[in-house]
């Protein structure tokens, strides 16, 4: 084991910055209305079955880790409302836009999560998800932040004990390192099979992909995108 997988939780610090500018008094006042109704409690054991986080029947269940704006997972849980979402973004003023989105639309097929990903992940009961979405993860650009970068052996563990047999792990990006980083990692750690035949495969955004604004940005900036998907073997 290397000293980047030997690390402590203590020491993984796979996001920046927790806030942003402040919350206007009404956007503070739903954060603080809405997040208990829809946030995981770590301190319960996970139900059983996991389904029955949501209030609404649902067959199938998906991770978005790192949700940004909300776009995709607002977008994903409206289209497809027999899915149970779990999204987690650490970042403040991201999860009041989710919320906010969430008590316009009524969609009851989320459920949230406000801290570090590998929390809910080691929480998660095994072989429970279907698929893991990973979508923009800040590529810590620094060859000397690399560690930083969410796709580790570590986590790659933990995604392959939570996903169900066959379940799927999808990886966007427009950062070259990241995406050949997150293809090497993957092809070592055994567990993951490359979905891919060509180049059009991982070009291609995923089918019914929601345009995000990390992704507006990245074409502006001249940069194309990368869209991954390992399936658990």
């Amino acid at each position: 084991m290397t000293d980047m997988e030997r690390r402590g939780r203590a020491t993984e610090a796979f996001f920046g910055r927790r806030k942003g500018k402040a919350l206007r008094e009404q956007q503070a006042e739903t954060l603080n209305s809405l997040l208990p109704a829809f946030l995981i409690d770590l301190s319960a054991a996970p139900p059983e079955p996991l389904t029955s986080l949501f209030p609404v029947p649902v067959e199938r269940l998906r991770l978005e880790i790192g949700f940004g704006g909300g776009e995709h997972l607002i977008h994903r849980a409206l289209d497809t409302p027999s899915t149970g979402f779990i999204g987690v973004e650490p970042f403040v003023n991201s999860m009041q836009k989710l919320l906010s989105r969430i008590g316009e639309t009524g969609a009851s097929n989320i459920r949230v999560y406000n801290d570090d990903a590998t929390q809910l992940l080691d929480w998660l009961p095994d072989g429970s998800l279907d698929q893991i979405d990973l979508l923009y993860p800040d590529p810590w650009p620094k060859r000397k932040h690399w560690k930083r970068r969410f796709v580790s052996k570590t986590n790659l563990d933990r995604f392959h004990r939570v996903l169900k047999p066959g379940g799927l792990f999808c990886f966007a990006s427009d950062i070259d390192t990241y995406v050949n980083w997150t293809l090497i990692k993957c092809r070592d750690h055994g567990g993951f099979d490359w979905i891919a035949n060509n180049a059009a495969d991982w070009l291609t955004p995923y089918e019914g992909w929601p345009s995000t604004r990390y992704e507006a940005k990245a074409r502006r900036e001249g940069r194309s995108s990368a869209y991954l998907t390992f399936r658990k073997i």
